[in-house]
């Protein structure tokens, strides 16, 4: 008879002996994956030390992956940086009363999220060819940043909208109960409990960024990672090898992004555990100034 738990019925003496055959099966499987693999490679001459000796030294680092890297994380943090005020300034506006508010800010949404980010990096570098004066080592990172701020920011919006739309309603009746206007609901009751909800979402996007700067090194020659690796292997010949090294510095790097957004997931959400203060008459006031002698206002939305 097996015990049970709060969510599922736990597993009985048959069902444990099936998971660890099938644990067992797996690593199996994936042992003969990886010894094909490497078989595979050594037989077409792709693990000669010749191939990966240039990884052991400082010049395919300081010439070509460390720059490289560089670039990567500078479009990337240009592109959050604008992209996630500018997504929850628009999701925020979908939620809006207002429909000369709401329907533009559905349309530019919809619009960007339609498009393939590579064409919104080819758009914009035409736009800067043709309309500005920036130069041309400069442009392919405006291009890239632009592509991505516009696409991103169109996807966050979305995450924004719905995550403040999963909270329950009665959040925000509440805060229309006491006299909080539709600003101050949103900004101090829906959004800070909506961030848990959105983060990983966010997370998830913000890993795509990091990868889509790529894109910008397709086309638009911009020397990110990806475009470096491709330099580096028609100087030392070592194309798989260095396929296999970008690889790994683009895990590390979106392991580490992920890592700290967990922490960070964890921690406001430990801090919203915390026990709740009694306010005093006096606090109450500070909070809603609709409050006049014990009466509050009717706190008209906005």
């Amino acid at each position: 008879m097996t015990s049970t738990s709060v969510l599922y019925d736990a597993p009985g003496p048959r069902a444990r002996r099936r998971n660890a055959l099938l644990a067992v099966a797996f690593l199996v499987l994936l042992a003969l994956f990886l010894w094909w693999i490497w078989r595979t490679m050594d037989d077409k001459g792709q693990l000669k030390w010749a191939l990966w000796q240039p990884f052991t030294t400082s010049d395919a680092w300081t010439t070509y992956l460390l720059p490289g890297l560089g670039n990567t994380l500078k479009a990337a943090a240009l592109s959050m940086v604008i992209a996630l005020p500018l997504g929850a300034l628009f999701g925020i506006a979908r939620l809006s009363d207002h429909r000369w508010v709401r329907v533009p800010a559905g349309v530019v949404v919809e619009f960007f999220r339609s498009i393939p980010v590579l064409l919104l990096m080819l758009f914009a570098n035409e736009f800067y060819v043709r309309s500005t004066g920036i130069g041309s080592a400069e442009r392919p990172l405006y291009a890239v940043v632009t592509g991505l701020v516009l696409y991103n920011a169109s996807v966050l919006a979305e995450i924004v909208r719905a995550g403040i739309l999963s909270l329950p309603s009665g959040q925000s009746e509440a805060a229309y109960a006491i006299g909080l206007r539709k600003g101050q609901t949103m900004t101090s009751i829906l959004l800070p409990q909506s961030v848990t909800v959105m983060l990983p979402a966010i997370v998830s996007q913000l890993v795509v960024i990091v990868k889509d700067t790529a894109l910008g090194g397709v086309l638009l020659s911009f020397t990110e990672l990806l475009n470096a690796r491709s330099t580096l292997a028609a100087n030392y010949a070592n194309v798989v090898a260095s396929f296999i090294v970008v690889s790994v510095m683009y895990i590390l790097l979106n392991l580490a992004l992920t890592t700290f957004a967990g922490r960070l997931e964890r921690r406001l959400r430990r801090s919203k555990k915390s026990t709740g203060t009694v306010l005093g008459p006096e606090d109450a006031v500070e909070l809603n100034p609709a409050q006049i002698g014990g009466g509050f206002g009717t706190g008209a939305a906005i």
